[in-house]
């Protein structure tokens, strides 16, 4: 008699839903890559199924012998909850990602086994010891593994995902900014894929028209790694975006590959036009060459559009540091860009700092059934933190109001095309729609009925 494969479950799970929610926070939706890693990383004869908790019912009571969770921050409350449905049925849970690794001594109380670090050398390991039945509690990897391994798209059919494709070509950033729980996890390290790797997947996923975005964190943290792999796009004639620091607006070169590449948009993180602000979170290189100003004239001279992103509540932003913030994103045409106040992640230097100090207003944020998203979850030096919360509220309302994407559509990059502009168009009132979407919303399923479901230690 032939042997069942084995059985495993990979699921991921949501940021947070509303008791009675029916419709998940749009642009949230893009395809979970870490779940295909997982996916890619488990042997070939092992009978893979997959769920994705913002998009549909997970059934619980299908079997499996095996469920694989990776924890971010943002989504630890529902990991925990969904750990504890299954665990309550006896199947097995196994937890990885950013949040293993930053605080593996509370995630390891949720699941059988904990997997720290990356998985590309873990994880085959974790599956043959549950197949063999000599499951360990915890698995860590040593050092970084060689980035080989494509992602196993498969799992995604019939899943309505936003139409841009995700790839990745390398993976941490050697930036050391203090909020950055990136910079907690890689140790201000990056590693990168073969480019004929990145080539290959490239031909394999995309499709005529379709946006790729490079998810790195910091696609020019190793800026010769970089242009090589823009040399390598120019003859695909693709349309791509990234995520990139500031550094990159002051090399020509780089500016001119980019462009050559295909590259529509770059998101940077300009966190804050106060040198006094960029000064504590360790990031005042923002400032080299002229600072955003001459960093966005570059951009635009090359048809780059930008994804701006600023941070609030370090000591020395007020009311009219955010106000100067907001007109400058405008007044510069910024295609798309986020007012957040900053979060003290775990395993960052801000967090513990603000720790240390006794300015936390949560001893776990994340864990809090009192917290919901958008809550400032520390006392801010300046304002109250129902003060600066409903500061970046307004941030965003002003932004993505009518008038103001009208007024950004007019700057020539924005409508340099009529693909961009329609674009442009579509992701502005996308995030016009979410503001009030995902402002107040809970950490974890608000219908969650049972008690988290802690392992015997």
């Amino acid at each position: 008699m032939s042997r069942r494969p084995f059985r495993l479950t990979i699921v991921h799970p949501c940021v947070g839903r509303r008791a009675g929610m029916k419709r998940y926070i749009r642009t949230w939706q893009m395809e979970p890559i870490p779940a295909a890693m997982v996916a890619a990383l488990a042997p070939d004869d092992v009978e893979k199924r997959f769920y994705d908790d913002r998009l549909e019912p997970i059934p619980f009571d299908a079997p499996t012998d095996l469920v694989a969770i990776s924890v971010e921050t943002y989504t630890a409350r529902r990991a925990y909850q969904i750990a504890s449905e299954y665990r309550r049925r006896g199947v097995p849970v196994v937890m990885g990602g950013f949040h293993a690794t930053l605080c593996p001594e509370e995630v390891s109380r949720y699941c059988e086994s904990i997997v720290i670090g990356e998985a590309e050398r873990t994880l085959p390991e974790v599956i043959d010891d549950y197949r063999h039945g000599r499951p360990r509690r915890t698995y860590r990897a040593e050092g970084r593994p060689a980035l080989t391994v494509t992602p196993d798209r498969s799992i995604f059919a019939g899943k309505r995902y936003l139409g841009i494709r995700l790839v990745e070509f390398a993976r941490g950033c050697r930036f050391k900014c203090d909020f950055c729980a990136i910079t907690a996890f890689f140790g201000a390290s990056q590693s990168h894929r073969p480019i004929d790797r990145v080539l290959e997947e490239l031909a394999r996923v995309r499709r005529r028209g379709q946006m790729v975005f490079f998810i790195d964190d910091n696609l020019v943290s190793n800026l010769p790694a970089a242009k090589e792999l823009m040399r390598a796009l120019i003859p695909l004639k693709l349309r791509w975006v990234s995520q990139a620091s500031i550094n990159v607006a002051f090399d020509e070169e780089a500016l001119e590959l980019m462009r050559r590449s295909g590259c529509q948009g770059v998101l940077v993180g300009f966190e804050s036009l106060n040198p006094a602000g960029l000064a504590e979170m360790n990031k005042r290189f923002n400032l080299m060459h002229g600072g955003p100003v001459q960093a966005l004239a570059n951009f635009r001279r090359h048809g780059i559009r930008i994804y701006g992103t600023f941070i609030f509540g370090y000591d020395a932003d007020t009311a009219q540091t955010i106000d100067t913030t907001i007109r400058f994103a405008q007044e510069e045409g910024l295609y798309i860009a986020a007012f957040n106040h900053i979060t003290p992640f775990p395993g960052t230097p801000l967090e513990q700092r603000l720790r240390e100090a006794g300015r936390l207003r949560f001893d776990t944020w994340w864990l809090d059934a009192g917290y919901r998203y958008n809550m400032v979850p520390f006392h801010p030096a300046s304002m109250s933190a129902e003060a600066l919360e409903a500061h970046c509220v307004r941030a965003r309302r002003r932004f993505y109001g009518w008038p103001s994407i009208l007024r950004r559509a007019t700057h020539r990059v924005n409508r340099a095309t009529p693909y961009m502009l329609a674009n442009f168009m579509a992701i502005n009132a996308m995030h016009q729609w979410d503001i009030e979407g995902r402002n107040g919303l809970p950490l974890g399923d608000e219908g969650f009925r049972g008690e988290l479901l802690e392992a015997a230690s």
